[in-house]
């Protein structure tokens, strides 16, 4: 079976790395996340809501955005990156550039990946805790929305400046 997967692994690639083996792991651990997850919501006897709100939604959302974008990004969580990420250089305002070392690397440096997972916690959040998560997800999306205002605010103060 190792040979098979080899080979396909081989084949798929070419002349590029692209390290299959990592991101089945990787595949593994959320599948079986996901698998406790839904075996502690029926332990506890939870249900899945049968819909989820469009308040809820976009709290869940602008959630994401911003919890993906801390853990990929900033520099205050680059500890947690540092042991599969190399330190490249800013990327924006209070962002980081990173190269990844390996498939944790990518997952850990990427937000649209980290994305997947966030929403995953959120959603089995919403089914396990849902008053701490929706006030974790509106901590968040405060955040979020604060970031915006800040990038607005430098952009005028920019055109203000330029003005004169």
């Amino acid at each position: 079976m190792t040979e098979i997967l080899e080979k396909t692994e081989q084949a798929y690639q070419g002349e590029h790395n692209r390290p299959l083996g990592g991101y089945l792991r990787i595949l593994g651990v959320y599948g079986g996340t996901v698998a406790v997850a839904a075996a502690t919501a029926a332990l506890a006897g939870r249900r899945v809501p049968d819909h989820v709100g469009v308040l809820d939604l976009l709290l869940m959302a602008a959630c994401t955005h911003k919890a993906s974008r801390l853990l990929a990004k900033d520099p205050v969580t680059s500890p947690i990156r540092a042991p599969f990420t190399e330190y490249e250089g800013q990327s924006g305002p209070s962002e980081l550039q990173e190269k990844p070392r390996g498939p944790v690397g990518e997952l850990l440096a990427c937000p649209f990946c980290l994305a997947q997972w966030i929403a995953t916690g959120y959603a089995a959040g919403l089914v396990l805790a849902p008053r701490f998560t929706r006030l974790a997800g509106a901590t968040m999306t405060a955040v979020a929305i604060s970031d915006w205002l800040q990038l607005g605010y430098a952009k005028l103060m920019k055109s203000a400046d330029e003005a004169k």
